[in-house]
């Protein structure tokens, strides 16, 4: 391809609006890394989580807060690689930043008794 006969002013202000471009995608990047991450709270009991349902953006930093009145209850997301466990009487804290959107389950991966099959929940990320 010949640039012979292209008007210099239209390349330059061609590279300028991608240079704009760029710059504009890494500034919202930036903005989205800084952005403080939301506090999910989540209670377990045998034998369900509650709430049983969470509404979160995709890119969306999250931090799971995680109580348990009863048991080690496990909290995993198969399809996002991610597993947290619930310690009876304390706060544990997980962080996830979902990369992708979807309907995705949640189930409880430490036997709790009879009805354990039973402990899930949904993680719904949106656009």
């Amino acid at each position: 391809m010949t640039m012979r006969g292209a008007n210099p002013k239209l390349l330059v202000a061609a590279a300028a609006a991608v240079l704009l471009a760029v710059a504009g995608l890494d500034a919202a990047r930036r903005a989205e890394a800084q952005a403080p991450p939301r506090i999910v709270k989540v209670h377990a009991k045998k034998f369900v989580y509650s709430p049983r349902e969470f509404t979160v953006k995709r890119g969306e930093p999250i931090v799971f807060e995680l109580t348990s009145e009863d048991f080690e209850h496990g909290f995993k997301i198969p399809d996002l690689d991610f597993r947290a466990e619930f310690v009876p009487g304390r706060v544990v804290t997980a962080r996830l930043t979902p990369t992708k959107s979807g309907k995705f389950d949640i189930v409880c991966d430490n036997f709790c008794g009879s009805g354990h099959e039973e402990m899930d929940g949904t993680l719904v990320v949106e656009e």
